[in-house]
């Protein structure tokens, strides 16, 4: 499958005014606005109306940046890092990312799918070869990539202890970070120490948990909201981002902020 331009664009900025409309129209606060592009799978993903209250973190991650710091989220249900690859979709961000842009890359929760050749990687070779390639395409347009390792499901053991999913990924992901001295985000740890915190009940508040479902993969609104925090927080620690290009860290964020639209399929 592979996509126009437009195409990708238009479901990519869908995002954009409805994180914003809390808080105003976009606009320059004095520093060149650099976007922040998201690469990733359906827990980033903007959600229309028919899948609400399911909500990924990308849609959250506006309220937490300066309007000077605009996200194009490109995250898509069920891909994987190969699969986004192999429909256009790195293609169709790095035909529009700009020099100082931002390219924030989250994959793991398809890679796994050993019984799905198309989505299927491997942590220590097909997984970093095709991360490799989100790099170096950004790297190559003067924008700055950003690994983030998945942010985990809600998984808890008899005893109550939040219990990692995603195997080898995240330590794949954490060394390639390392050899190509990237800045890294560890969401699957943060967010695994989160829900710990939280424990097993508190737990189903921020997961798509709805009277005909238990999700213990997708947000709801609140699940976006404080992973979407995390990410925010994390950029500042890493100093993707400073301390001018962020706000709210500590406020609390309502959930009407979020809205999902009507799908234009």
């Amino acid at each position: 499958m592979s996509l126009s331009r437009r195409q990708v664009t238009a479901a990519a900025v869908a995002s954009v005014p409805l994180a914003l409309s809390a808080a105003g129209t976009a606009h320059a606060t004095g520093h060149r606005r650099r976007t922040l592009y998201i690469a990733g799978d359906s827990t980033a993903a903007q959600k229309f109306a028919a899948a609400a209250p399911e909500t990924g973190w990308g849609t959250a991650l506006p309220f937490f940046l300066q309007r000077s710091r605009p996200v194009a989220n490109h995250a898509v249900n069920g891909r994987s890092s190969k699969s986004f690859v192999d429909e256009g979709r790195l293609d169709a961000i790095l035909d529009v990312i700009e020099p100082g842009d931002f390219l924030l890359i989250q994959f793991a929760h398809n890679d796994e799918k050993a019984e799905d050749p198309t989505r299927y990687t491997e942590p220590w070779t097909t997984y970093q070869d095709h991360l490799r390639m989100y790099v170096e395409g950004a790297r190559a347009r003067g924008a700055r990539p950003v690994l983030a390792t998945a942010v985990e499901r809600r998984r808890f053991d008899t005893a109550g202890k939040a219990v990692p999913t995603h195997g080898e990924y995240p330590a794949a992901m954490r060394a390639l970070a390392a050899e190509e001295r990237v800045a890294l985000l560890d969401m699957q740890a943060l967010s695994l120490a989160l829900w710990q915190e939280l424990g097993a009940e508190e737990t189903k508040k921020y997961f798509n948990w709805t009277a005909t479902e238990q999700d213990n993969t997708h947000f709801n609104p609140p699940g976006a909201i404080a992973v979407a925090r995390l990410v925010a927080r994390e950029l500042l620690r890493a100093r993707v981002l400073g301390p001018r290009d962020v706000r709210r860290l500590e406020a609390e964020i309502p959930e009407s902020w979020i809205s999902w639209p009507e799908s234009a399929a």
